[in-house]
């Protein structure tokens, strides 16, 4: 077996003894395999423990996406239509609240809602949207609108990002969810989705929204294009962001679901990857904690992209955090993904435990909720009586309606 070169090991020194890693050191350690990611993964498990502590975390939390009408039509993206096609939806709003209610009945402190660009909403429709929900919710907290939605609804509205901002955090807005950002290299982006967000706007978004006091998480893609240097990069310029406005709650790596992606179905892109191999998927948690565990306390393992039992591997490679319940998830399955929908209190606890943590229940803002000891968790019984479309989400009639007889858009 190859023995840890001492590049490898001086990289992981430095690290463990507190040093900011390089350019250099971060791409070194992201392309590490054998006996050298097994150094990776200890590494970061010992810093995990340094940083964090033995506890994970994991939120009751709801998936809203509300509509799969959308013009950006990402090569990555399998969960989106354009307008008027035969299977487009949206869900009104008397649908949307009722399913928000069914989860706060549940104990949900989360709802994440992100969904499709389409046409005809706007930052208006937005603002609607959040303050309904926060006015009917007040306790729940709106984890909503990726850094893509606000520069759509942004312009749309005529709108800078910053009064858009603005005007959802007055409206009840909590925090935003940093997707939309794949790896932050423009050459790649182009290359899976030259419609996505630019890299200097996604930038721009985030910024502001820290400023005006929104926290929002952090996210990448990997799997698909990217090479070790643009993993390198990507995670340098969060740490830049998150020392400057420390508004980052965790750090949420995100493999390539590739099954159902129209880029992997059509062979239009060379050169794509089907999806992350499980030595990318250690590599990419552990290197998170190397590099980022200074300034991010928080990094997840997820669940829905990984399945459940590596990311309970993952325990062990940096994570801290097993993200939420979920209830309804619609953009990973869509992908191919065999693990969304939903996992209990239960199981994200048993998961915790069999790996020798402390299982904590947390809020977005990863304050821990205690539960009294021998009370039920409604949601390890739940009754959902609205999983997906099969049940409930109506079929649109055309660009941005929805069913006769039903609310329109918020």
């Amino acid at each position: 077996m190859k023995a840890v070169s001492p590049a490898v090991r001086r990289a992981l020194d430095r690290a463990l003894e507190g040093h900011p890693s390089t350019l250099e050191e971060v791409t070194l350690l992201a392309s590490v395999r054998g006996a050298e990611l097994t150094a990776l993964t200890r590494a970061a498990d010992q810093l995990r423990r340094l940083q964090v502590g033995e506890r994970v975390t994991w939120v009751a939390n709801l998936n809203l996406n509300y509509t799969n009408i959308c013009t950006a039509r990402c090569g990555f993206c399998a969960f989106s239509r354009p307008p008027g096609a035969p299977d487009a939806w949206r869900l009104s709003l008397e649908e949307m609240q009722s399913r928000v209610d069914q989860a706060a009945a549940l104990g949900v402190s989360e709802v994440c809602v992100q969904a499709g660009l389409a046409p005809d909403l706007d930052g208006e429709d937005y603002v609607r949207l959040t303050r309904a929900l926060k006015e009917r919710h007040p306790r729940i907290h709106l984890h909503a609108f990726s850094p893509q939605e606000i520069q759509h609804g942004a312009r749309a509205s005529g709108r800078t990002v910053e009064d858009l901002l603005r005007a959802l955090r007055d409206a009840g807005l909590g925090s935003l969810p940093g997707t939309s950002a794949e790896i932050l290299d423009q050459g790649l982006r182009d290359r899976i989705s030259p419609r996505r967000i630019r890299v200097e706007e996604w930038v721009e978004v985030i910024t502001t929204a820290h400023r005006l006091g929104l926290s929002t998480t952090a996210t990448i893609m990997y799997g698909f294009l990217e090479e070790p240097h643009h993993l390198a990069r990507h995670l340098l310029r969060l740490r830049t962001i998150q020392e400057e406005t420390g508004g980052f709650t965790e750090f949420v790596p995100l493999s390539f679901v590739h099954r159902q992606a129209p880029a992997w179905l059509d062979s239009t892109i060379p050169g794509l990857r089907a999806g992350a191999t499980g030595c990318e998927v250690l590599v990419t948690h552990a290197l998170a904690r190397v590099v980022l565990g200074q300034t991010f306390r928080n990094i997840q393992a997820s669940w829905v992209k990984e399945g459940p039992r590596l990311a309970q591997i993952l325990l062990d490679c940096g994570a801290n955090d097993l993200g939420g319940t979920l209830l309804n998830e619609s953009i990973s399955t869509a992908a191919g993904s065999e693990h969304g929908g939903f996992l209990s209190p239960g199981e994200l606890n048993r998961l915790i435990l069999d790996s020798g943590r402390l299982p904590a229940r947390r809020d977005t803002r990863y304050r821990l909720l205690d539960r009294p000891a021998g009370t039920a968790d409604p949601l390890d019984s739940h009754s959902w009586e609205a999983p997906g479309r099969e049940a409930g989400v109506r079929t649109a009639k055309g660009p941005g309606q929805t069913p006769p007889n039903q609310p329109g858009p918020p």
